[in-house]
């Protein structure tokens, strides 16, 4: 959170005095998660974010408005986030680090930052 934070004050949002953030935690019951994104549309929240697959998914079903950015670790077009990586269309977007999809590639890629000597 600190870090969110930070970047938030260097574009120039503070909470507190330019910016509200409404926190909402399902306390690991994804089953609470609909409940928790339907509350946030309906205090017209001017954009959702989220951390997991379950709670983008919650949101999504909530919302074709608000904006929702998500930051998770698996292909976002695979669990129906959003149409392509190229065109998300809708209203979400985000940052998936996916990890396992691409760790072949990186093993590809690792003769090229690491030569063999001679």
């Amino acid at each position: 959170m600190a870090a969110f934070h930070r970047g938030l004050s260097e574009t120039g949002y503070v909470e507190g005095q330019n910016l509200a953030i409404e926190y909402r935690s399902a306390e690991g019951r994804d089953d609470r998660l609909p409940v928790l994104a339907a509350d946030l549309v309906r205090r017209k929240v001017d954009l959702i974010v989220t951390t997991s697959i379950p709670s983008a998914l919650a949101a999504k079903s909530a919302t074709l408005t608000i904006p929702i950015v998500f930051e998770i670790g698996v292909d976002p077009v695979e669990f129906g986030l959003v149409t392509s990586f190229a065109r998300p269309g809708g209203n979400l977007t985000g940052v998936s680090l996916m990890n396992v999809e691409l760790m072949p590639k990186r093993f590809e890629l690792l003769p090229s930052w690491f030569p063999r000597p001679g």
